[in-house]
C-alpha cells in the first residue's frame, strides 16, 4: 500500500471545509476494520485512509502547516500503513472505570504479544509489537499498542482465496477469540495484502 506524502493531504483550510464529510466516511470505513476480542480488547486495522485521517487530525489539532512539521507527522504515521504482506493494527485496552483500568493494565503486561490472527488451515500468527517505542514498564502495560502481523505466503494466498480468518488473545489474564471475523472485515483486510 502506497505511503502518504504531503500532496495527499488537505491544507488546514481545505480540511476545515471537508472535515465533516471526510470524518463520516472514515468512521464508516473504520467500523469495517475493527475486531472486538471480548469486552475490553479491540483491534483497529489501519490502512492508508485511517492513517490519513489520523495525520489530518493531528495537523488540525496542532495547527501544523509548515513542511517540516507535516513531514514529521508523515514519518511518524506512515509506518502504520500495511506493506502488502502484513496487517497493522492499533490494539486498544478499553476500560471505562479508572480503577478497573489501573488494575487491568497491571495484570495484562505482555498482552500485546499474545494477540493472534489465524487464516483457516494455517498456524497462528503473533504480532511484532511496538516497533516505534516501548509501551510497557515493570509495573504495567499501556492501554494502546501498535501491532504488525506479518503473514507468510501460504496465509496470504489463503486470505486472497476467501478463507476465513480467526483472531484472539491468549493471555493468562485475558482470553477471547472470534472465529470467523465478519466477512466485511475479512474483505477489508484482503485489500491490505495487495
Amino acid at each position: 500500500m502506497k505511503k502518504l506524502c504531503r500532496d495527499d493531504l488537505f491544507s488546514l483550510e481545505k480540511y476545515a471545509a471537508v472535515r465533516p464529510q471526510f470524518r463520516t466516511e472514515v468512521m464508516v470505513h473504520k467500523k469495517q476494520r475493527q475486531v472486538a476480542l471480548g469486552e475490553h480488547v479491540t483491534l483497529f486495522f489501519e490502512d492508508r485512509l485511517t492513517i490519513q485521517y489520523q495525520i489530518q487530525e493531528m495537523l488540525r489539532a496542532e495547527r501544523i502547516y509548515e513542511a517540516e512539521g507535516i513531514d514529521a507527522e508523515l514519518s511518524a504515521y506512515n509506518p502504520l500503513i500495511p506493506d502488502g504482506t502484513n496487517w497493522k493494527a492499533t490494539l486498544m485496552l478499553e476500560y471505562t472505570d479508572v480503577e478497573e483500568r489501573k488494575r487491568a493494565l497491571m495484570q495484562l503486561k505482555g498482552i500485546q504479544e499474545k494477540i493472534w490472527v489465524q487464516v483457516a488451515g494455517q498456524t497462528k500468527i503473533y504480532p511484532i509489537a511496538n516497533e516505534d517505542m516501548e509501551r510497557e514498564n515493570q509495573e504495567k502495560t499501556a492501554a494502546v499498542h501498535f501491532l504488525r502481523f506479518e503473514l507468510d505466503m501460504e496465509s496470504q494466498l489463503a486470505v486472497k482465496a476467501g478463507k476465513a480468518i480467526a483472531m484472539g488473545v491468549d493471555h493468562v489474564a485475558y482470553q477471547a477469540s472470534i472465529n470467523p471475523i465478519a466477512e466485511t472485515t475479512r474483505m477489508a483486510l484482503v485489500v491490505d495484502l495487495q
